[in-house]
């Protein structure tokens, strides 16, 4: 869509500074390709140097931002929170595809699956028997909802994803192409040299506003439940085992791995490829930094690095203190020739 300058400006609770606000604004891109009709922003002062040979149309800033080299034409956004701002631009001039409100005639709806108003439910979905669909949800071509599922109002189920029997979705949520959520947790027992599976016969219950990425795995409880607390974002390729509990606002990048069991607390984080013993629990607001494993507790408000992970500053101390090893062998070396040359001196 196009919108005029001026109008987006409004829009997104931005004042401009210079340009031109009856400017035709049709798109927004990275200040690295933005191009004339195009906004952008620039909230780092690592990218500073890429305006001066910037032809957007328009830039978000913040308030007080220190930036020389506008080009002539640029038109500058000034936001309180330019990236709040940015975000409703990009919303604004590239809305999300509107799906008609239908069912597919070749979708499967199993007995007894109950329908909200203003559905969507794409070609070869299957809804299994005794399911639920909320007002204004949507299920995209292919995906699979077991026996029992409960879907809350507008969720949007993308392509191939897989939610087996008994799952409980809340309102607001999105799972991408490829997640399955409900599989059995890994459990069993070894008895007379051989694995014995532990049935899992609990279930998943994912509350409101939580995100969930492509060919990420949640396993089923083995008794009661896996939780996804409300707002909680989980990218794509990340496992979560069976009966963790995972708080509020939990961020969880990708290839993260949870045991099962563990205790994930309000507004922690859990950066990529990090990985987390069972029966762990992380503290509210802590950080797992990249890469970690983690096998014991990990206090509220902490940073954590390494594997086994420990405290970041010690971790770091300890990285440095290692790379500069070689040159301490090479010193140690030189000090064990020079004493043997003072022995045999004696």
């Amino acid at each position: 869509m196009s919108i005029t300058l001026k109008e987006l400006a409004d829009f997104c609770g931005a004042r401009i500074e210079g340009g031109d606000p009856s400017a035709t604004i049709h798109s927004a891109a990275e200040i690295t390709s933005a191009h004339q009709g195009q906004v952008t922003q620039l909230t780092n002062s690592r990218y500073t140097r890429h305006i001066k040979d910037s032809t957007a149309s328009a830039c978000f800033i913040a308030e007080g931002f220190a930036v020389e080299n506008v080009p002539e034409g640029m038109a500058l956004l000034i936001s309180p929170d330019p990236e709040v701002s940015f975000i409703k631009a990009v919303e604004l001039l590239h809305p999300a595809r509107i799906y008609g409100r239908q069912i597919a005639p070749q979708a499967v709806l199993e007995a007894n699956v109950t329908l909200g108003d203003e559905l969507y439910i794409g070609p070869y979905a299957v809804i299994g028997e005794n399911s639920t669909l909320g007002d204004g949800s949507e299920i995209h071509a292919g995906a699979y909802l077991g026996k029992n599922v409960k879907i809350g109002k507008n969720c949007r189920i993308y392509p191939y994803a897989v939610i087996y029997d008994d799952v409980v979705i809340g309102n607001n949520v999105i799972i991408h192409s490829g997640a399955i959520i409900g599989a059995d947790g890994f459990g069993y027992k070894f008895r007379n040299n051989q694995h014995v599976k532990v049935p899992q016969v609990g279930n998943v219950v994912i509350e409101d506003n939580v995100e969930i990425g492509a060919n990420t795995c949640i396993d089923r409880g083995a008794l009661g439940s896996t939780l996804i607390g409300a707002g909680s974002k989980i990218d794509n390729l990340v496992q979560i085992g069976h009966n963790n509990k995972v708080g509020k606002h939990v961020i969880m990048c990708g290839l993260t791995g949870v045991s099962g069991s563990c205790d994930i607390e309000d507004y922690a984080i859990l950066a990529g490829s990090s990985g987390i013993a069972d029966h762990v629990t992380i503290g509210q607001g802590a950080v797992v930094m990249a890469r970690s494993g983690v096998a014991g507790d990990v206090k509220a408000g902490t940073q954590v690095f390494g594997s086994p992970a420990k405290d970041k500053k010690t971790a770091y101390k300890e990285q440095i203190a290692i790379s500069k090893l070689p040159e301490l062998l090479k010193r140690v070396k030189m000090l064990e020739e020079k004493i043997l040359l003072l022995e045999k001196g004696i």
